[in-house]
């Protein structure tokens, strides 16, 4: 059989248990296609997978990687609508981080001409991710303001910048350094706060002439949910989609009520298994992107064999953009 290169995690713990290893190159079964990865996205999921600390337990041994791009190298029977030779970039639960990968054809996503695989690999997760946080959970309404955490990052960017494309009036973006808020202010943040300096939740009720926020994106966890509800506005929704600093915070549901604020989850999984959610997004996205509105930042690029560092690198907050794998 043939062998390819992955990664792979055998036991749970810190980025050391993350190994290259030679395996046998996977084969597509019905209604399959074998992707030859060209870039494979890094996201904060992948971490958590590896603690086992992800929404929905993580057996072992696996392959960490839901998020690749490539060409299609092999079509399984009855795979329609799928060609070798196709540039698509797709979704997966795991297995990403490999030189190739098994997917759904039903799932591909054709990359754009004129966009490449590492710019591709931004789409999926990330993309998507931010675009539904505002739109479908946030509910966000014409002029309303968003606050925006770690406002550099691969989903923070992308949601400074979707947030002002779906009608927001005020995008105020915090981050942990003025380097990263510069990055924030560059993609169109109106109000930025360094969070580690700052008393950042009477900064956002200042921004917002004392009213607080009307949508915050949460995924820092600790104290940050509590700290949001001190600064989000009467009628106000803060949508959970992470927990970064590995706490995943608590809150007191009575809290809620005195200014009828709204807590609500988002796992993109949910949104993938409804095709009138996903399919006019990722349009949407795509039209963005082709009309030069929406920027792609790729912050740091590392081989396959790096996996380790791509770890350490974002969960020690040192990264900004996008991070991607390229096998």
């Amino acid at each position: 059989m043939p062998k390819m290169k992955a990664i792979r995690v055998e036991e749970f713990g810190d980025p050391e248990v993350l190994e290259p290893v030679e395996v046998e190159r996977p084969s597509p079964g019905e209604g399959e296609v074998l992707i030859e990865v060209k870039s494979a996205g890094v996201n904060y999921a992948d971490t958590m997978r590896r603690q086992n600390q992800y929404v929905e337990p993580q057996t072992l041994p696996f392959v960490p990687g839901s998020e690749v791009a490539g060409v299609v190298a092999e079509v399984g029977p009855g795979a329609e609508d799928a060609s070798e030779g196709d540039r698509v970039v797709t979704l997966l639960g795991t297995d990403g981080y490999a030189e190739y990968a098994v997917a759904p054809a039903q799932n591909l996503i054709q990359i754009p001409e004129g966009m490449d695989f590492d710019d591709a690999a931004a789409i999926p997760l990330q993309g998507l991710t931010a675009y539904h946080v505002i739109a479908t959970s946030g509910q966000l309404q014409e002029g309303e303001s968003v606050l925006v955490h770690a406002a550099a990052g691969g989903v923070g960017l992308l949601a400074v910048q979707m947030a002002k494309l779906l009608g927001a009036g005020k995008v105020i973006a915090t981050a942990s350094s003025s380097e990263k808020l510069g990055l924030a202010e560059s993609h169109g943040a109106d109000v930025l706060i360094n969070y580690t300096e700052e008393d950042w939740p009477e900064r956002v009720r200042e921004a917002t002439d004392g009213k607080g926020a009307d949508v915050i994106l949460e995924m820092v966890g600790g104290d940050f949910p509590q700290k949001n509800l001190k600064c989000l506005n009467a009628f106000g929704r803060m949508v959970v989609f992470g927990a970064a600093s590995g706490d995943r915070g608590s809150l007191v549901p009575a809290e809620l009520m005195k200014k009828n604020h709204v807590v609500a989850g988002f796992y993109l999984p949910q949104i993938m298994a409804r095709p009138n959610l996903f399919i006019p997004s990722l349009e949407e996205i795509l039209g963005w992107i082709s009309a030069g509105e929406l920027k792609l930042n790729i912050g740091a690029r590392y081989s396959l064999e790096e996996a380790r560092e791509a770890h350490e690198a974002l969960q020690g907050r040192k990264t900004t953009g996008k991070i991607v794998l390229n096998p």
